[in-house]
């Protein structure tokens, strides 16, 4: 092959080769410099002491308990903190809960009964006192009360034959608008979905004087019943009830005496 013609096809495959490389770096995009804007700061966390299951009222909470991390600005002075507290999880080992409590939901000590104490007397409030009734379904709403429902309780008795009433029964509302602490030992609804319970013994919340009041009555009724109110009756305030089993009339000095269910008074003797 001539010189002249190798010449030409060397030139040729360098000016190919040229132009594709000036082809392929027109094809690739500059690179563009992104500049770091300014450095966010990370939230600050912090452990706090959370459900991790619910715990119905009266039940121990040692189990259902875990550490979570929180913000720290949506921490409740109120919350148990790893940072605070970080042996929370043994010192409450044997805590129980005082009201129902629900996964995810911090926990408060307001809310616990701590160990060794009695959980009635922890949720009575104060100025108040727990009393205990005889009940049966037939003097109980058919069992349809339960814990925190608020009754009336009526005292059945005979009358005196005496008395012109030719042997029959009387009845009286002694107390109302009181609520009902406990249906046995039972302190709230079945967790089953059973809505009622047929129990033997309703414990009352009641105040000194109508704690007096039902004892009385106790002795000289031949039955108690528990009349159920509305849920809507819970914040009105009970009036009427019957003082003068305890108050003697205003009397001083007398004693009262209870016989056959007859209650009569006499001077004390000084």
């Amino acid at each position: 092959m001539p010189a002249s013609r190798l010449i030409i096809l060397g030139v040729a495959a360098a000016a190919a080769g040229g132009a594709g490389y000036v082809a392929k770096n027109m094809a690739v995009p500059v690179p563009q410099i992104i500049e770091a804007g300014p450095q966010q700061p990370a939230i600050a966390l912090q452990d706090v002491l959370v459900l991790g299951g619910d715990v119905p009222m009266g039940s121990p909470i040692q189990a259902n308990l875990k550490w979570e991390s929180w913000p720290q600005d949506g921490v409740n002075p109120n919350f148990i903190t790893r940072a605070n507290e970080p042996d929370a999880l043994d010192k409450l080992k044997g805590s129980v809960a005082r009201v129902a409590l629900y996964s995810g939901e911090p926990l408060r000590r307001s809310k616990l009964v701590d160990g060794g104490k009695s959980f009635m007397s922890s949720i009575l409030p104060s100025g108040t006192r727990a009393v205990a009734t005889a009940i049966a379904a037939d003097t109980s709403a058919g069992g349809f009360i339960l814990p925190n429902d608020f009754v009336d309780v009526i005292m059945v008795r005979k009358s005196d034959p005496a008395a012109g009433a030719g042997g029959g029964f009387t009845s009286e509302t002694i107390l109302k608008n009181i609520r009902v602490l406990a249906i046995d030992q039972t302190i709230q609804e079945d967790e089953e979905g059973k809505k009622t319970r047929v129990g033997q013994t309703a414990t009352l919340e009641l105040t000194p004087q109508q704690a007096e009041i039902i004892t009385v009555a106790q002795q000289m009724a031949d039955r108690l019943t528990l009349a159920l109110r509305s849920v809507k009756d819970a914040q009105e305030k009970a009036t009427g009830e019957a003082d003068y089993l305890v108050n003697g009339n205003g009397r001083r000095g007398t004693v009262r005496l209870i016989k056959s269910g007859e209650v009569s008074e006499v001077g004390a003797r000084k």
